[in-house]
């Protein structure tokens, strides 16, 4: 005989989360957004909306709106008077009164009504068990939190084609820093983590070793590590072979030796170039994500259909709600003119969000978070931490690359290659070499019209004049 249960007795907040986004999406096609996400989370958790805010870095006004939007669409779903104070204990009973059958047993696994999950109850079971068994090897510890994420659709699209549909092995998200690179990586991750029995999120914001690295994962993986480094990539392997896993590794230009053209290993780093070829030279059925500001050889293709690897270069975005929630306020009383204020703003910092940022906390010290009188300036401000930003990035760079940035500086327009090639006494092999790795570092933009004209990042030309 099966024994009762309160639903939340096996009921977690994953399981709350899952089951409203399926609602959302019913509704409005579109899954939870970050903010609401914190909501369903923090209301299920018992925690007030200013908790919320605090751990979202918005007002609780803004929290407000998002719950009252939430709770009128779910009572709209559900045929319910859903509200903060009553959410819990209503999601409750409707999911009880909506399951078909509670199947008690060794997992706890239960099954709900095909018409509020809009799939068969036998293949919820399935997916239930799947759930709790790739949990266990999951570790985001290292991966933050999105709070905002704005306008990168196609950009999710495209990483899940290629690891999906044509199963690309080596991935690699390339861009400026702050240009979003984490932030669409880790939403991608959001958005599948019931996909992949193995997920984990590395930081070489401090390096370590190769093997140190691979321990690591091992041990994620419930496996004790073998002494030797090639033992190791041994049992890596076999693992990437047997179940689908997702490692992302973030900030992999540190890696890469400061002072000399992109993408060249430091000395105890070199393991990882030839990691990276295993991973595309190797047959099995998992996927990395590279994230880095630089790139190398390995996170490049020349022949798609022979090996399986993908570059995502990552532009400027030009979307207004970049700038939602920083304190911005306009002097215009017209929405358009305050839109159009905005989108200058956002132009003329590169839809950079690190840059944005910071610019937006000047505005606000500065010029009472007026947008139209601090661009009436017209000036192309460089904050103090900006500046410290640029100047770190100048030094990193080889001497050659410093002298083609100085030249680029002085010019307004784009440059051909010929011209800005005579104002140089640099060879040709050197003049070459350092064009390429400043593209490589996405410092420099080539444009393609009559000719090609190469351009310096506007931002960073500022700082090096």
């Amino acid at each position: 005989m099966g024994e009762t249960f309160t639903l939340h007795s096996f009921m977690d907040v994953n399981e709350v989360l899952q089951f409203v986004d399926r609602l959302v999406v019913e509704r409005t096609g579109k899954h939870l957004d970050d903010v609401q996400r914190a909501v369903v989370e923090g209301t299920w958790q018992r925690q007030t909306y200013d908790d919320i805010a605090q751990k979202c870095h918005v007002t609780k006004n803004y929290v407000g709106d998002v719950g009252a939007e939430l709770w009128k669409l779910l009572s709209e779903a559900l045929g319910e008077d859903i509200k903060k104070t009553n959410f819990r204990s209503n999601l409750e009973r409707v999911y009880i009164e909506s399951s078909q059958n509670i199947c008690i047993g060794t997992n706890h696994n239960f099954t709900f009504s095909s018409q509020i999950l809009n799939q068969p109850n036998k293949q919820h079971q399935e997916s239930n068990t799947n759930t709790q068994s790739k949990s266990t090897n999951h570790d985001l510890t290292l991966a933050p939190q999105i709070i905002k994420f704005h306008n990168r659709e196609s950009e999710i699209k495209n990483i899940s084609n290629w690891i999906f549909n044509q199963n690309i092995h080596l991935i690699s998200v390339l861009g400026l820093s702050g240009i979003g690179k984490t932030t669409l990586v880790k939403r991608f991750v959001d958005l599948n983590l019931q996909q992949f029995e193995v997920i984990i999120w590395k930081s070489l914001k401090f390096p370590k070793s190769l093997e140190l690295l691979l321990t690591d994962l091992l041990n994620v993986c419930h496996q004790e590590a073998k002494e030797t480094i090639d033992a190791k990539l041994k049992q890596l392997f076999n693992i990437f072979t047997d179940k689908k896993c997702l490692i992302i590794i973030d900030d992999v230009q540190n890696i890469f030796i400061s002072g000399e053209l992109a993408g060249q290993y430091q000395t105890e780093y070199k393991d990882y170039q030839n990691f990276f070829t295993m991973i595309t030279e190797t047959q099995h059925q998992s996927n990395v994500i590279l994230i880095s500001q630089e790139q190398c050889a390995e996170m490049e293709c020349l022949d798609e259909e022979l090996y399986p690897i993908r570059c995502l270069e990552l532009s400027g975005l030009d979307d207004v709600e970049i700038l939602r929630n920083m304190g911005l306020k306009d002097s215009s009383t017209t929405l358009t003119n305050h839109e159009e204020s905005w989108l200058k703003l956002i132009n003329l910092y590169e839809g950079n969000c690190f840059y944005l940022k910071s610019i937006s906390m000047l505005i606000n010290k500065n010029y009472d978070g007026k947008v139209t009188d601090f661009l009436a300036e017209n000036t192309l401000h460089i904050t103090n931490q900006m500046q410290s930003h640029f100047r770190e990035i100048f030094n990193h760079l080889s001497p050659k690359e410093q002298e083609i940035v100085l030249q680029l500086s002085k010019f307004d327009r784009p440059i051909s290659r010929e011209d800005l090639r005579q104002s140089l006494n640099l060879s040709s092999v050197d003049f070459n070499n350092g064009l390429q790795s400043l593209q490589q570092r996405y410092l420099v933009t080539k444009i393609k019209e009559d000719k090609i004209l190469f351009k310096l990042s506007l931002v960073f030309k500022e700082t090096v004049l």
